[in-house]
């Protein structure tokens, strides 16, 4: 028993020098605590310390940089202390005024496009009149050697002349000149014609296109032609081979076509119509550009203009004289 009790009493001496050192771990926490604490006190001293004895310059010229890098003016008291005024919304980092800034850049970069743009399309409106005018004198010479050549012959009312869009449009009216009615043989006259223009044609550089026309009456029935398609077709043909066969223009250069009655100089209402819309027009093509092309109409409107008023002109002064 006593080995028993003193086998207890040993246990429990264990146990409370167990509870001890529990109690001594516990009353150890505080000193971290503290010296935890008294490091914040010291850290604190050193930062009063050192704002107490602060070099005024130094924080001014901080401050100086402060404010122009936040956008906010600081005020710099005479003890040192620094005041910084609220925040006004005049940085110059600011969403709005960035956004208009960007804002006007892009409108001066579309004004500078739109600019170049309008720049642009003027040059090609220059390039595009010039060549008209080239193409027009180039047409014009072209009529003027045709009308000379024609009037050499004796035939200077044999053919009339237009510059349109096509190019030079050399018309000569089938009666009498170059054909009887329903006829597709040239006439003597209508030879004559071609052959004072031959020569002229071959020497130019324009494709030629040969145009048929008839006038709207229809023709008779068994007679050789089925319709006004084939005698337009075939007059235009025939001009087209003697131009080639007698005259020695090149046949690459050469193409014919028959409109029948379709596109008619005058309407049938007018008394002419039978023998002016029954023509053959022989067409110098132009060489320019569509866009040149459609100036050349307006080129002739202006030059006929100028011709008339010159012809007035000088008509009223030889009846002054």
């Amino acid at each position: 028993m006593s080995k028993s009790g003193g086998h207890g009493g040993h246990g429990g001496r264990r146990a409370k020098k167990h509870e001890e050192h529990e109690e001594h771990e516990n009353h150890e926490r505080w000193l971290v605590s503290g010296f935890d604490m008294m490091t914040l006190l010291f850290v604190l001293f050193v930062v009063l310390y050192a704002m107490s004895s602060i070099d005024l310059a130094k924080f001014t010229a901080f401050a100086n940089g402060a404010r122009q890098g936040a956008g906010a003016p600081v005020t710099i008291l005479n003890d040192g202390a620094a005041i910084a005024a609220p925040v006004e919304n005049d940085s110059p980092l600011k969403p709005v005024q960035v956004a208009q800034e960007a804002a006007i850049d892009g409108t001066a970069q579309t004004e500078a496009e739109q600019a170049a743009a309008v720049a642009a399309a003027e040059a090609e409106a220059r390039a595009v009149a010039a060549e008209a005018e080239s193409a027009y004198d180039q047409l014009a010479a072209a009529r003027a050697a045709i009308a000379a050549a024609l009037a050499a012959a004796g035939q200077t009312g044999a053919a009339q002349f237009i510059i349109d869009e096509r190019g030079l449009v050399v018309r000569v009216v089938s009666d009498p000149v170059l054909f009887a009615p329903e006829s597709a043989a040239l006439m003597p006259q209508g030879v004559t014609v071609l052959n004072a223009m031959g020569p002229t044609i071959e020497d130019l550089p324009n494709l030629v296109r040969v145009e048929g026309h008839a006038n709207s009456l229809p023709v008779t029935r068994g007679g050789p032609w089925p319709s006004n398609w084939e005698l337009s077709a075939v007059r235009a043909t025939t001009v087209l081979r003697h131009l080639v066969d007698a005259n020695g223009v090149g046949q690459g250069r050469m193409s014919a076509v028959g409109y029948s009655d379709t596109r008619p100089l005058v309407p049938d209402t007018d008394p002419s119509y039978v023998t002016v819309n029954r023509r053959v027009d022989v067409v110098l093509l132009t060489m320019a550009s569509p866009e040149a092309n459609a100036l050349l109409p307006g080129l002739e409107a202006a030059t006929q203009t100028t011709d008339t008023t010159q012809a007035t002109g000088t008509t009223s002064e030889g009846s002054q004289e």
